[in-house]
Order: C-alpha cells, then sequence, then structure tokens
C-alpha cells in the first residue's frame, strides 16, 4: 500500500482546493482500469476542516488527522518548526515515523524544506535537500535541480544533486541520463572556481554519464536529461522559461486577433496548440520533489488549484512505487 500525506492548510487556495484536488485524486482511481487502488491518504487539517470529509462516500480511502494550527505563506522558516500543532508539522512527523511514505504539501517552500530536513531528516551522504523540477523540452522534459532550495552551494553539493537528479530522471522513465552542469559556456575551463571544481568532479565520479557544461539554452532544447546547478540561477532559469512562455502564448493571441488570416490560422491549428498549452501549463506537472530527505516530499505550486495538487499526489505516489529514495541511497553508496 502506499501511503501519501496531505497538508491541506498550505497553499494560496487551501482548504478548499486542496481537499478537492485530493478527492479528484480518489474518485480518478477508483473508476480507473489498470491502476494500482491500494493508496490511502492521511489528510492532515483543522478540525472545521475535515468536517464534511467524515461521513464521504470515498472515506475508506483516507484517515482524517486534526491539526490545531496551520502556517501562512509568509511565515519564516525558524517559525515553522516551533508550531508543531501545525498541519505542516504534523504530517512531517507522519513521514518521519514511518506512518506515511510521501508528503504533498503547498505551503511555504521555505518551511517544507526546514520541516523535511529537520523533522523528517536528511539521507546520509546529503549535505542539502534540493528541489527538483522536470521542465520541458523540445522532445520531452529535463530535470533541473536545484531549483531554488539552496541560494548558495558547494561545489561537493553539485555531484550530490546530480545522484538526485538521476533518481528523478529515472523514475520519469529516462533509463540512461545524461547530467550537465549549468554555466556560462560549455569549455571545461568556463566559470567560477565552484564551477571548475564540480566540472572535475562530476567527470570524475559520473564517468560517461556527464556530459559536461550546458548553457542555459540548452534547458529547454533537451541536450541532457538532468541539468545541475545552484538554487539562485536554477530559480532565475525556471522563472525565465515561465515566463518566456507566457511571452509566447500572449503574441500569438495578439497577433491573431489582428486579422482574419490570424483567427483562421488559430481555428486550424487549435488543436496543437491546445496540446502546447497542456505541455507547457505548470499544472500538468503538479508539484516537485525535495530530494536528498529520508521520505518522499512533493512541494506543490503555492497557488495550486483542484488539478495542480491532484497531478501532485500522483508524483508522489510514482516516487513511492519508483522507490526513489531507496534507489537515491544505493546510488550515494556507490559514489561514497
Amino acid at each position: 500500500m502506499i501511503r501519501i500525506a496531505l497538508d491541506l492548510m498550505g497553499g494560496d487556495r487551501a482548504p478548499e482546493e486542496i481537499k478537492a484536488g485530493a478527492l479528484m485524486y480518489v474518485e480518478a482511481i477508483s473508476k480507473a482500469k489498470n491502476v494500482r487502488k491500494d493508496i490511502h491518504l492521511s489528510l492532515v487539517g483543522t478540525p472545521q476542516t475535515l468536517k464534511d470529509l467524515e461521513n464521504h462516500p470515498l472515506s475508506s480511502y483516507w484517515t482524517l488527522v486534526s491539526a490545531d494550527d496551520y502556517l501562512p505563506m509568509d511565515i519564516k522558516p525558524t517559525e515553522a518548526l516551533r508550531r508543531k500543532g501545525s498541519s505542516m508539522y504534523i504530517a512531517s512527523q507522519l513521514l518521519k515515523e514511518k506512518k506515511v511514505d510521501a508528503l504533498v504539501s503547498a505551503g511555504n517552500t521555505g518551511a517544507l524544506l526546514s520541516c523535511a530536513t529537520l523533522v523528517v531528516g536528511r539521507l546520509q551522504g546529503i549535505d542539502r535537500p534540493a528541489l527538483a523540477v522536470a521542465v520541458p523540452n523540445i522532445n520531452d522534459f529535463t530535470v533541473l535541480i536545484d531549483a531554488g532550495a539552496n541560494v548558495d552551494v558547494k561545489y561537493e553539493w553539485l555531484l550530490q544533486f546530480a545522484a538526485m537528479g538521476v533518481e528523478y530522471a529515472k523514475i520519469m522513465g529516462k533509463s540512461n541520463p545524461k547530467i550537465g552542469l549549468l554555466n556560462v559556456g560549455t569549455e571545461e575551463n568556463k566559470g567560477t572556481d565552484r564551477e571548475k571544481q564540480a566540472y572535475a568532479l562530476l567527470k570524475e565520479k559520473l564517468g560517461d554519464m556527464f556530459y559536461g557544461n550546458i548553457e542555459g539554452s540548452d534547458i529547454n532544447v533537451g541536450t541532457v536529461d538532468v541539468v545541475v546547478t545552484d538554487g539562485f540561477s536554477g530559480n532565475i532559469a525556471m522563472k525565465t522559461m515561465e515566463g518566456a512562455s507566457k511571452l509566447f502564448s500572449t503574441i500569438i493571441k495578439k497577433e491573431a486577433k489582428k486579422s482574419i488570416d490570424g483567427m483562421l490560422g488559430i481555428l486550424i491549428f487549435a488543436r496543437t496548440l491546445n496540446k502546447m498549452k497542456k505541455t507547457l501549463d505548470p499544472r500538468s506537472y503538479g508539484g516537485t520533489f525535495f530530494l536528498g530527505v529520508d521520505g518522499v516530499v512533493v512541494k506543490a505550486h503555492g497557488n495550486s488549484d483542484r488539478v495542480a495538487f491532484m497531478n501532485a499526489i500522483r508524483v508522489a505516489a510514482k516516487g513511492v512505487e519508483g522507490r526513489l529514495v531507496e534507489n537515491l541511497k544505493d546510488r550515494l553508496k556507490g559514489w561514497e
């Protein structure tokens, strides 16, 4: 059985959109054929939030866990650790105690990172957990790690990020992922001392898996399967790509409205444009993994609606089913 704790109180649209996403997920697996149905949710929220879930027709799929408190989206990470009655802290404690296999929250990123690191606990061999994001490329996707958890990193940590990224890519179907180091040029001597030291270490430990340095433009082209970088550069890269996709779609709409030919073009290519929109829609990815902790932790976007949260639960289930944490432990042992 796959057991997943959900923080119902985390996120800009909590609790109603989060509850709706959980219900959508449960309804989907209860009706679908050829999918795992042995999935049980621990829904963590305030007593008032849980009331309408007590006698629900699908209540066999979940357990209700009461919390006295919840964390606002602007909370400081250190404060999150002191509020032990919050839904996020309690859900993290469930994961630490192995009462669940995964945790999903759309709450404050820093607070969730603190709970994941200091409540759930880091894996042996990991200095800093990192945020891994699957971003679309020409063919399918590229794993970007770190996407914002660690602003300043040591070069040794980038090898740990590579290990995490490889296991994430394998969970997503990449059998032999190639790894690239984000830099300002592809030559071996490019970048700061940190990038140069990281290049040498990755080349030594990864062998043929290491492609070498890559540039920002390579991420969406799909030059490599895993892009390793610090959280500062990774977050800027990710937000830039999000802005570029919005710019692209806005320009298409504006130009289409200027002429009849443009409108006809939109109608002709409507199906293609809808597929493109779905590919670029962050809701379809649902959530991203905080990797390097002793349990599957999925961070959903703070503005997640029911569709995004439903997909975040799917991501968590996939991580458990694919033995993400266990495989990462094995890989780290091999690199000691």
